[in-house]
Order: structure tokens, then C-alpha cells, then sequence
């Protein structure tokens, strides 16, 4: 009898230890990614080992150059021509794709055909694939290999099991470039009995890329071939042969200075052979990143979409300096240890909006980093970044965006930076005599006819003028306070009060006809990739202002309702990037992301809440097609992050986060110095989507909105929802968001 009772009790205790440590225990938070979703559609997603904001991204390539595959892979595919080491994540431009490893066997043929640039291509399924946060497993039928890739900061880790018979063989390949750059130079050296390295010089999107290496391989090189090579740029490709088969372990540092930063940063970082242990850390990395926000729900799907959002913020800005800090400026030269870690891969036009302010509360470890990288980029090339891409400006995209992004940083109390070498280069860089704003200095505005895309360019401008404004008040500069405070009304300028949009205004002060507010080309008409109907809510930074002009609250909001509603369609050839409709509201796309918490500014939470609501559950997806539009470096991610919490930045410097409708019963931010900022929900469900009243901390809180300090000072925010709107919230002016400097 006592020996069953001992039995039983032996089973009780061994099943509690495996529910407390099972792999699907709430502790390890990358169990709730699915690295798949973005892959699939027009999400442009990596796909791969890499860890959060590392300089490698690790993944696996195919062999379509086309726009679905600005990242180097999409789910759609089935062809693998090897591993590349860098790779970009949900751009609308492809670029990267360096140093491309291929392990093939004994039955590859080298000569290249008028069938494939890659003699070595294999075929392959989802179901060989293994793809985790830090880790990614495909097995090469074709070859009869199982390739595992792992990945710290700067290196990347290849481990391979050959069991066809024969020696083992792996191609290099360095003029593989994602199909949207061109090498320029190469070379490739052995070093040693198990060591080579080498560089790749390549111009695509970033004009100058130069990319150095360092490999080392855990079993001696019997042979190093040369399969194809350049007068021009140098050795292409290359066979190296190992002896016998079995496990094959490859060490790859990659650096923007010199082969011997490479080299160097791999003793830094990856000293030993130890892939499991490799894998692990990586896991941990990421695990600690995405736990520093815990969301409790019934509802597997919103969890696993909200933890991939969260994961995919975390892929750029990526590191650009080696494990000493040194790395390679827009002016080309090497710089040395500047003090702080250095970023690249900044898509601001794109991130500024919700990204880099979602930082600020889960990454600030991070952002002065960021904020010094993109002051030391103006220093090199005489303006802060556009669109930043390894050490070079590629002038991508409308607007001036670190602007905000450094006075966001600024104003909520970031100070490990220069403040007045901060405003001086936010200011030269909006004084240019170039990208429109000369115009505006001269005109006040860009004439349609002078250039393409005017009224987009004027209008992120303006967002830009704002801020600068913004963080000239907080210095008392009032002579720049009261420029660019008046720059940042030059939005009006386009408004047609008859028409109710904004308008491409020509040089005669006519506004361009014929009009079609549907009308969209791909940067060929007054917009950039986007139509009247999603820029003429383009004013994050003077909602009041843009309420008086289309009439009053009533019509601003029954114009917003017209927005989401009307049964327009989209003229043929539009722009590809107008995608995830609502109405004529563009989801898949940044410009509009802000739009439907405008309603809070005109006291219509209520329908910002509805609005939000619908979007989360209908335009995020756990599957691989699972984003309405490009993720763009993290910003279709970050909105979704924000929004399911319960709150969005519409003025995205402002510190000002307005209410939504939250999705989570709990949500739980880790702050610095041990804070926690808790949301609690009181009777959420699917239909008790509504707000009915807030506490702040215990007090009832009646504004729309909340502010950047009261998050991380910590507390504890309880919202209690319903099924119907409560449509006092918020409605009063002084519960309103505002536009106050």
C-alpha cells in the first residue's frame, strides 16, 4: 500500500516539474513566435537566426529577384541557393544578401546553365524547415544534409551534418546579392588549415556597401577551388572541400571596418565550438527582450501575433560597429570608439511613427545609442539621416524623420546626448536647399509642378517643423521656436476647404486639375504611395488645426467616417503600397496609421475604439500572409504592439498616447529600476470593445489619452470596457488629446 501512495505521489511531483519547466511554460516568451508570419504576401519579413538588433541576420535565400523578395526569402518559394548572412526585414527595396554560404555533396556539378545562376539550388518544404527566434533548420534533401544556423551580434553560425557518403563540400558565394545590388569588388584568401577570409565591396541601394569577414571551420580545408572569378571584382565563387562526412561547424564574423575587426569580433564574441550552448544564448537573448512586456489572454492567436510584432521591432536598427566599438562612417573613413554603439538600417519615414517611440518605453537602453548614431551621420554627410542603410544615406522616402525621433527622445528626458549639437543639426538639416525645401523657404509651400510627390513631402515636413519647434521652446530659442512653429502650419496651404482634401497647389498658386482623389501612381503623382484620401489626414502634429479646416468636430469626424466607408476604388496601376482597405483607409501602409485615433481629438473615443478593434482582429494574422502591407523595419509591428495594448502616439514627439481599444485582459511593461506600468482590463471581451471608465493608480482618470510619464513612473492603469460606447468619455476639451507645444 505504501509503495502505491509512493508511486503516485513520484508521478504528481514529475508531472508538476513538467508543467513548471515544459518548453510551452509562460517563462520562455519565444515559444509564442511564429517567425513565419510576414513571410508570405507583400510582408517582406527575414526569416532566419539573428538576435535582437544584431548585426547578422542569418537566413536562408532564394533565387527570384522580384519584390516579394526584398528580404531574400518568401513562404511562397521552394528553391534554396544557400544562407546569406545580412538581409533586410519587410523593406519595399532589396539590398544585403552578403556572403552566401551553400553545403552541397558529391553529386553537385559546378557549371553554370542557362536554367539557374545556381548550379547547387536544392528544392525544399515548410515541413524540413525549423524556424524559432535565433535559430533556423532546413533539411537539404538534395544533398542529404541538415543545415542549423544560430547567431550572436556579429556572428553567424552554421552547423551541418553530411550524411550522403564522400568528403564534404561547401560553396562561398560573394556575388549573390538579394538581386537588387551588384558586387564591385571581392576578395577571398585562406588563412590557414581551417580558416579564410575575405570582403565584399557591392552599390545597389546602399551605393557603397563594404562588408569583411572572417570564417573558421571545425574540420581542416583539404581543397579551396575557385569556381568563378572577375578580371574586374575578384573571386566569385568558391568550392571548399573537407574530409569525410558527418558534422561540419562554421564560424562566420562579419565587420564594416577590416578583416581583422572580423576576426576580432569573433574572439569577442563566439571563442569556442559550442553550437548548442550558441543557440541557447541566443534563445535567452530574445527571451529576455520579449518578457520585458508580459500580456495575459485566453486567446493563443493574439498572443502569438502580439509576441512576433514585438520580435519583429527588434531586427533594426541593427548594430554597425565591431565588439570595440569602431566602425565605418558615411564618409567612408573608420572611425574610432565613439562612446556609444553605433546603428544602422534606418527607415524612418517609416518608423518614426510608432517604432522608435515604442523604444522609449521597452528599449531605452537603446536610444540615446540610436539618437548619437544618427548625430555622428550629420557630422559625416552634413544632414541627419533619410534613409540610412551601412554607413550609407540613400535619401529614401519623404520627410526629414529623425527629427523627431531625436526630439521624441529629447522631450521625455533621453540626455545622453549633445542637446545643442542635437538642435543645431535638426535645424541645418531642415534648411537645406534640397528634397523641397528650398520651396518652402522661398514659397511656403512646394508647387506641384517643381517636383514629384509635393504634397507628401510638404506635409512630412511639417511634422518635422513641429518638433524642431517643440525642442526650441524647451531651450528657449524663441527666435526658432517662432519659425518653425510657423513652418508647421504650412500644411494649410494645400487644404482645399471645396474639395476637402489636400491638393497639389502649382506654382501660379492653382491647384493642379484634373483631381482624382483616388488617383495614386508609384511616385508619380502629388503622393507618395498613397492618394488624397490617406494624406489629407496627414497633420499627427495640429489635429485642432486640421478639425477647423474641414469644418468643426461634427464634420471632421463625419469626414473620418466617410474615410473608412466609402466604396471608391482604387484607379488601375495604383500603388501597390495602398493595401489593408477599410474604405479608402490604408492599413498596409505608414502614412495612415495614425487616422483612426483622430476621432479622440473631435470627443469620439468611441469610434477610435471601434475602428481599432476591427483592425486588430482583421487586418493581423498568425499565418505567413499575416500583415496587411510591408512590415517595414518594424513599424507595422510597433502599431500593433501600441494598439493592442490600448494606446497609439499619434503625434509621435509628443509623449501624448492616445486610447484605443486595449485587447489583452492584462498587460504588464517592465520599466527601469524595477517599475512596472500594469493595464488592467475590467470585462474585456470580443464585444465589450468600448471604454467606460478609467482609473490611473486608483483615481479616476477621465482623459482620452495618457501621458510618456505616467508610464514610466509605473502604476497601474484599470480600464473597464463594455459593449456599448460611453459617449462622455473623453469628450470634453480638457480630456481631449491636444497639440500643445
Amino acid at each position: 500500500m505504501c509503495k502505491h501512495i509512493l508511486k503516485l505521489f513520484t508521478i504528481l511531483l514529475s508531472g508538476l516539474f513538467i508543467q513548471c519547466s515544459s518548453p510551452l511554460s509562460p517563462a520562455d516568451y519565444t515559444t509564442f513566435v511564429n517567425p513565419y508570419i510576414g513571410s508570405d504576401g507583400h510582408g517582406h519579413v527575414f526569416v532566419g537566426a539573428n538576435v535582437p538588433f544584431g548585426a547578422v541576420q542569418l537566413g536562408p535565400n532564394n533565387e527570384r529577384e522580384e519584390w516579394d523578395w526584398c528580404s531574400g526569402y518568401h513562404f511562397s518559394d521552394s528553391l534554396l541557393i544557400g544562407f546569406a548572412h545580412t538581409h533586410l526585414s519587410g523593406t519595399g527595396i532589396g539590398d544585403l544578401g552578403d556572403i552566401l554560404f551553400m553545403p552541397v555533396s558529391g553529386n553537385f556539378q559546378s557549371k553554370k546553365d542557362s536554367a539557374t545562376n545556381y548550379p547547387w539550388i536544392s528544392k525544399y518544404t515548410h515541413e524540413d524547415e525549423i524556424v524559432k527566434p535565433g535559430y533556423y533548420s532546413l533539411k537539404i534533401n538534395r544533398y542529404n544534409i541538415l543545415a542549423e544556423l544560430t547567431a550572436t551580434e556579429r556572428v553567424g553560425f552554421h552547423k551541418y551534418n553530411y550524411k550522403a557518403t564522400g568528403n564534404s563540400q561547401l560553396i562561398i558565394d560573394l556575388e549573390y546579392g538579394t538581386g537588387w545590388d551588384a558586387v564591385t569588388q571581392t576578395q577571398l584568401r585562406q588563412t590557414g588549415d581551417n580558416s579564410i577570409c575575405g570582403s565584399r565591396f557591392s552599390t545597389g541601394w546602399a551605393k557603397n556597401q563594404q562588408l569583411f569577414f572572417y570564417t573558421e571551420f571545425s574540420k581542416k580545408i583539404k581543397t579551396l577551388d575557385i569556381l568563378s572569378s572577375d578580371k574586374k571584382t575578384g573571386i566569385n565563387t568558391v568550392l571548399i572541400e573537407f574530409e569525410g562526412n558527418g558534422e561540419l561547424l562554421a564560424k562566420t564574423s562579419i565587420s564594416p571596418t577590416s578583416i581583422e575587426g572580423a576576426k576580432n569580433n569573433m574572439q569577442t564574441e563566439l571563442n569556442h565550438w559550442d553550437f548548442e550552448a550558441t543557440k541557447g544564448l541566443a534563445n535567452s537573448k530574445w527571451n529576455t527582450e520579449l518578457s520585458k512586456i508580459k500580456v495575459t489572454t485566453e486567446n493563443p492567436r493574439d498572443k502569438k501575433i502580439f509576441y512576433t510584432s514585438l520580435y519583429h521591432t527588434m531586427f533594426v536598427p541593427s548594430l554597425y560597429n565591431d565588439s570595440n566599438a569602431d566602425y565605418r562612417g558615411t564618409d567612408r573613413e573608420i572611425k574610432k570608439n565613439p562612446g556609444h554603439n553605433t546603428y544602422t538600417t534606418f527607415s524612418l519615414w517609416d518608423t518614426y511613427r510608432a517604432a522608435h517611440p515604442l523604444y522609449t518605453i521597452y528599449q531605452p537602453d537603446r536610444v540615446n545609442d540610436m539618437v548619437n548614431s544618427m548625430l555622428d551621420i550629420y557630422h559625416q554627410q552634413g544632414k541627419l539621416p533619410v534613409w540610412h542603410l551601412h554607413g550609407n544615406e540613400t535619401n529614401t522616402m519623404v520627410g526629414n524623420h529623425a527629427i523627431p525621433v531625436i526630439v521624441d527622445a529629447y522631450l521625455k528626458g533621453f540626455r545622453e546626448f549633445d542637446a545643442e549639437d542635437a538642435f543645431e543639426a535638426m535645424k541645418r538639416s531642415a534648411l537645406l536647399q534640397e528634397r523641397g525645401l528650398n520651396f518652402l523657404q522661398t514659397s511656403e509651400y512646394i508647387p506641384a509642378d517643381s517636383m514629384i510627390e509635393s504634397v507628401a513631402i510638404a506635409l512630412e515636413y511639417a511634422i518635422d517643423d513641429w518638433c524642431i519647434a517643440a525642442m526650441a521652446k524647451k531651450l528657449n530659442k524663441t527666435a526658432d521656436f517662432e519659425l518653425f512653429s510657423k513652418r508647421a502650419e504650412y500644411y494649410k496651404h494645400y487644404f482645399d476647404r471645396k474639395a476637402q482634401f489636400m491638393r497639389g497647389k502649382m506654382a501660379d498658386g492653382t491647384w493642379r486639375t484634373p483631381f482624382d482623389p483616388v488617383a495614386s501612381k508609384h511616385r508619380d503623382d502629388d503622393y507618395c504611395e498613397g492618394n488624397a484620401w490617406q494624406y489629407s489626414w496627414l497633420v499627427p502634429h495640429d489635429v485642432e488645426g486640421l478639425i477647423q479646416l474641414i469644418g468643426g468636430d461634427k464634420a471632421f469626424t463625419a469626414r473620418l467616417d466617410s474615410l473608412f466607408s466609402t466604396e471608391q476604388k482604387l484607379n488601375e496601376g495604383a500603388s501597390v503600397d495602398i493595401s489593408g482597405l477599410i474604405g479608402m483607409y490604408a492599413q498596409g501602409n505608414e502614412p495612415g496609421h495614425h487616422i483612426p485615433y483622430l476621432y479622440a481629438y473631435a470627443g469620439e473615443q468611441w469610434k477610435t475604439a471601434q475602428k481599432i478593434n476591427f483592425i486588430l482582429n482583421n487586418m493581423y494574422f498568425d499565418t505567413p500572409n499575416g500583415l496587411s502591407g510591408n512590415e517595414d523595419c518594424g513599424q507595422m509591428s510597433a502599431w500593433y504592439v501600441f494598439s493592442s495594448l490600448g494606446f497609439y502616439p499619434v503625434n509621435p514627439a509628443k509623449g501624448m498616447y492616445v486610447f484605443g481599444s486595449p485587447l489583452f485582459d492584462n498587460a504588464t511593461i517592465q520599466l527601469p529600476g524595477n517599475k512596472t506600468f500594469e493595464i488592467k482590463t475590467v470585462n474585456r471581451n470580443r464585444i465589450n470593445i468600448y471604454i467606460q471608465k478609467i482609473k490611473l493608480n486608483g483615481t479616476p482618470y477621465f482623459k482620452s489619452y495618457i501621458n510618456h510619464s505616467d508610464i514610466v513612473n509605473g502604476g497601474t492603469l484599470e480600464i473597464t470596457m463594455g459593449s456599448t460606447p460611453n459617449k462622455y468619455f473623453g469628450t470634453d476639451m480638457g480630456n481631449r488629446p491636444n497639440s500643445a507645444y
